[in-house]
């Protein structure tokens, strides 16, 4: 099957595009429910979650360093330190505990 490359490009364009203009357009008036408008505001929180989660989880090939980086950034994040300082914490844990567990 030989498809040209540009047709993916349109295609996932043309989807792309729909998905940021149909609210636009189906939308015209304020949302005035609360739990809608609760939900929107949480949307992009949820949805860096869940992509990011499963990558934390298998960004070594040790699941126990994976964990281990994971909680030392929930702590830090707990403790309100900065992003950096979380990423810098958590991936501080993950090489520490990878060189304990000798992988």
């Amino acid at each position: 099957m030989t498809t040209s490359v540009y047709a993916y490009i349109a295609v996932m364009a043309a989807v792309t595009y729909a998905i940021r203009l149909l609210p636009f357009t189906l939308i015209r008036r304020e949302i005035k429910n609360k739990f809608i408008r609760s939900f929107l505001c949480y949307m992009p929180y949820v949805t860096l979650s869940v992509m990011t989660f499963p990558a934390i989880l298998t960004a070594t090939s040790n699941s126990y360093a994976s964990a281990a980086g994971f909680a030392a950034a929930l702590i830090a994040a707990y403790r309100r330190k900065s992003l950096i300082a979380v990423a810098l914490i958590s991936s501080a844990a993950v090489f520490l505990a990878e060189l304990v567990l000798g992988m």
